[in-house]
């Protein structure tokens, strides 16, 4: 019998022993799927017949011989704004409902060509944007620790449907935290690559500047494996970088004793404060980075409300940039809280914008002056548990200072990761950023984190 839970390392190992076939796994996940999705939402588009049908192809090719990497017989899920061909890619939007990409987006490519099998595509919040929306084609996901709490969001769908099981890895997006919010609440490990990292082709936009892609699984480990298979150099993006790209699983093996650990107390201490179990859960983090050899010191930076002023200025103005058309044509077409959020935007200014620009150059100077003697930035990735998803109001992005976003304002690698739980079994999340293209440390000291506590043996129940 296939277990319940499977991490992409796990399924790997099991497959290569010959104790479990890639069919099997995919069989395995659609039943699941079937069982429990109903109360998750988590899936807007499933592709059954096909997972099905790739699973077939990667064991034929398993037992040609023919192994592509640990990637390889793999059931993901994809964010609705990753565009595929053929399928429909709509951005959780009624603006979009019957879009049908004629090619898959780089990384969905990449993916491919490591052998994943893509099971379907997952919830997100409008266009990427902030939180649940009550008024779209398909509900918003919910928890799997508790179906009455808030996923975070945008990744919302990846976040549920990882931690739930119903798939082992899947993309999320992140452009002020979109993957690293619903990794927090959902306990999963969630990468924000370096700006550049991962190519955005055929990645719906929210916004240019700040727009990262990346992995969302259970461990730091998987979260290496798809990494590895997303990243590189393409033409096709703009802001894509033509950087080597290392082997990251590879560096997992290496040890942590040395590393210098900036922790930003402030950020969750005073500019937006966590509530008590998020403190004792960064807290006991440190204390475990620092008995593995971590050498962990408070780090000061500028207050958190400039972080998040100068990204959300930032966002907003790019954001309307992009949907300004649509929405001066179909602006009831878009749900209440994305029209209403991005229609602030009309109050910014050229000149505000500019103005942004130029504070966050500033910030990315700082930032980077600060970890001249650091190799990470430690610091929370949510200030609390998931709240209840009808207390998430259409404006809550922006009535307290994001955690999440000062990585985006300067495009550094960042990574929630799980640290805990409280007592009603919710998560709680502690954040790593690394310096530019660093993502090899910053997986490295999350999985000697992950392996030196218990938090990756718990995993929701359904009853």
């Amino acid at each position: 019998m296939v277990p319940e839970f499977l991490t992409i390392a796990e399924a790997g190992a099991l497959i290569g022993k010959r104790e479990l076939s890639p069919v099997e796994l995919v069989e395995s996940r659609l039943a699941r799927i079937e069982q429990i999705d109903g109360k998750l939402n988590s899936f807007i588009r499933l592709l059954g017949d096909q997972a099905l049908a790739a699973a077939r192809s990667a064991e034929a090719e398993i037992m040609a011989g023919h192994y592509r990497g640990p990637m390889h017989r793999i059931p993901i899920g994809l964010k609705d704004i990753y565009e595929t061909r053929g399928v429909p890619t709509t951005g959780h939007s009624k603006v979009l409902l019957d879009q049908v990409p004629q090619r898959d987006a780089t990384s969905v490519r990449r993916l491919a060509e490591a052998g994943a099998i893509v099971m379907g595509k997952l919830a997100t919040h409008e266009f990427a944007f902030g939180g649940p929306s009550f008024d779209l084609p398909w509900p918003p996901a919910r928890n799997p620790w508790d179906t009455s709490r808030f996923t975070g969001g945008s990744s919302s769908g990846t976040g549920a449907a990882v931690a739930a099981g119903l798939v082992l890895g899947g993309t999320g997006s992140d452009t002020g935290g979109s993957i690293r919010g619903p990794a927090a609440f959902c306990g999963l490990a969630g990468l924000k690559p370096s700006y550049g990292r991962i190519s955005r082709a055929g990645i719906l936009p929210l916004a240019f500047s700040l727009d990262h892609a990346g992995p969302m699984t259970w461990t730091a480990e998987d979260c290496a494996i798809m990494l590895q298979a997303m990243a590189g150099y393409d033409a096709a993006d703009p802001a894509s970088a033509n950087r080597p790209v290392p082997d990251y699983r590879a560096a997992l093996s290496s040890d942590v004793k040395g590393l210098k650990i900036g922790l930003v107390r402030q950020f969750y201490e005073t500019d937006n404060p966590a509530n008590e179990p998020t403190q004792r859960g960064v807290a006991g983090a440190v204390k475990v980075l620092e008995e593995l050899g971590c050498s962990v010191r408070e780090l000061r930076l500028s207050p958190l409300a400039d972080w998040a002023a100068c990204g959300i200025i930032i966002m907003l103005s790019e954001g309307y940039a992009i949907h300004e058309a649509t929405l001066r044509e179909k602006f009831v077409d878009y749900g209440e809280a994305f029209r209403d959020r991005m229609a602030l935007a009309t109050l910014i200014t050229g000149g505000d914008y500019v103005q942004a620009l130029r504070r966050r150059r500033e910030l990315a100077a700082e930032l980077a002056a600060a970890m001249a003697d650091l190799d990470l930035v430690m610091t929370a990735a949510a200030p609390s548990e998931a709240p209840p998803i009808d207390a998430v109001g259409k404006f809550a992005i922006f009535e307290r200072p994001s955690l999440t976003m000062p990585f985006n304002v300067c495009g550094t690698p960042a990574m929630s990761v799980c640290c805990g739980y409280t007592e009603e079994s919710l998560p709680l999340a502690f954040q790593l950023a690394g310096r530019p293209f660093d993502e090899a440390t910053v997986l490295k000291a999350a999985h000697a984190y992950e392996r030196a506590t218990p938090w990756r043996s718990i995993r929701p129940r359904f009853v």
